[in-house]
């Protein structure tokens, strides 16, 4: 039986941690979508990265799977993904469930708080 903590672990053995200041230098490039996983309730309070794709953490395998009627081509294999959450662990969890089907360049930035403490470009819910 799988505990929470060790999800989380062998999330992040496999999805690299991208640091924010690194993440800011990518942010705007044509092959860089950045990807908040949080539900829709969490990005109406904040806001998210300003151009962002918003793909909950739950639905992430419906959008991703190119053979699925969901599927949003944004979401391309040839891209590289940042993903942010909250503080980072659906992040982690979303980034090992792309890496699994097939994405190569997946990278958590960790959570939004830290992207605009940064002076990250930002747009509202």
């Amino acid at each position: 039986m799988k505990s929470a903590k060790v999800y989380l672990e062998e999330a992040h053995a496999v999805v690299e941690k991208m640091s924010v200041p690194d993440a800011l230098k990518l942010h705007g490039k044509s092959e860089v979508i950045f990807v908040d996983v949080r539900d829709s309730g969490d990005i109406a309070k904040s806001g998210t990265v300003a151009g962002a794709l918003r793909v909950p953490r739950g639905f992430i395998e419906f959008a991703a799977d190119d053979s699925m009627s969901y599927f949003n081509p944004a979401l391309s294999k040839d891209k590289t993904l940042c993903l942010l959450c909250g503080a980072g662990g659906q992040a982690a969890l979303a980034g090992k469930t792309l890496k699994e089907m097939g994405y190569t360049k997946v990278f958590n930035i960790g959570g939004f708080s830290e992207w605009k403490d940064a002076g990250g470009p930002v747009e509202p819910h």
